[in-house]
């Protein structure tokens, strides 16, 4: 699978569901049994020990047709403000490894800092 670079953004502390359609030609492959790792670190040189937000996801939201959701808590994104890289990759069932998307997450300080 080919690794598509794209640069995401959301307000720290904030809840984000991302939905993302595995496909190949145009049709969703079945990813039932794949894991999926969404990792963010302050440098991509730190160990995996380091990372800011370190993600699995095991079970997914319609597996047979590829969709997938990566959902994040308000504690999952309670990180500094600020451009850390980041990775959404997967191991199949068959033991393969690869990387979905990768790039940069912008982290931004919400207006209203009060939300109670």
């Amino acid at each position: 699978m080919k690794t598509e670079c794209k640069n995401l953004e959301f307000d720290r502390k904030s809840t984000v569901t991302y939905e993302i359609i595995i496909e190949e030609d145009g049709v969703g492959i079945d990813v039932t049994g794949w894991s999926i790792y969404m990792t963010v670190k302050e440098k991509y040189e730190d160990g995996d020990s380091a990372s800011l937000l370190d993600k699995t996801i095991t079970a997914h939201v319609d597996g047979v047709n590829g969709v997938i959701l990566i959902e994040l808590s308000s504690d999952d994104t309670d990180i500094d403000a600020g451009n850390y890289p980041y990775s959404i990759d997967y191991k199949d069932d068959e033991g393969n490894e690869g990387i979905f998307y990768k790039g940069y997450l912008k982290i931004v300080e919400p207006l209203r800092k009060d939300r109670n």
